[in-house]
């Protein structure tokens, strides 16, 4: 059928071609693929926002400078390791090597939990040294930063703890491959977010 056939015919008359191209195209982009790139969009819209605040905010006589504790240098190593663990799982997913790609998302996952863990331990010599979020809007941010970021990582947790129980489930290859690809993207996209984050935290 041409292309010109394709615009002007009938649908009740060219049901079962109508029926396949339709299917192409949600071959072709999978819904949760879409749905993930929305909701990163949704997410790089709301972290933009706050960090042209915090920008703006810290150009005010009343700034102070933040003494970033030394863990967060810690946490990064280890969020950038998580990344690498879940391209390693979503590249072992796609050559069909269960073990190696099981064996990825558990590093995966101990390794975002050790970071959310070593966030926590940042807050806590924070709060050690005096730096409350109502003593300054310096502080305020970076508890709002580190929070926000920390619960969109616990948010993928969840995700990475449901696709272990698909892993083993035969008949599912398909489905497991495009789950891990999806957690790997959300990894990445998280830790650039937290580059980003952490730049602007150690110049402001």
């Amino acid at each position: 059928m041409s292309f010109l056939s394709k615009i002007t015919a009938k649908p009740w008359e060219h049901a079962g071609e109508m029926e396949g191209l339709h299917g192409a195209f949600e071959n072709g982009y999978p819904a949760n693929r879409t749905g993930l790139l929305l909701f990163l969009a949704v997410i790089s819209s709301m972290f933009l926002l706050f960090m042209i605040s915090y920008y703006t905010r810290s150009q005010f006589p009343d700034w102070e400078v933040l003494a970033d504790p030394r863990i967060l240098w810690v946490n990064t190593v280890l969020l950038v390791l998580a990344s690498v663990a879940l391209q390693v799982a979503s590249h072992a997913a796609k050559q069909n090597k269960t073990s190696s790609m099981r064996y990825s998302l558990i590093a995966g996952g101990v390794l975002t939990l050790a970071f959310i863990a070593g966030q926590f331990i940042a807050w806590d010599q924070m709060v050690t040294a005096g730096y409350y979020a109502r003593n300054n809007p310096a502080y305020a941010f970076f508890y709002l930063f580190t929070g926000l970021h920390a619960l969109h990582l616990l948010g993928g947790m969840w995700f990475l703890a449901s696709l272990g129980f698909k892993v083993n489930q035969t008949g599912k290859r398909e489905k497991v491959l495009q789950s891990v690809t999806l957690c790997a993207t959300y990894w990445h996209y998280l830790l650039i977010v937290w580059l980003a984050l952490f730049t602007l935290l150690l110049r402001t």
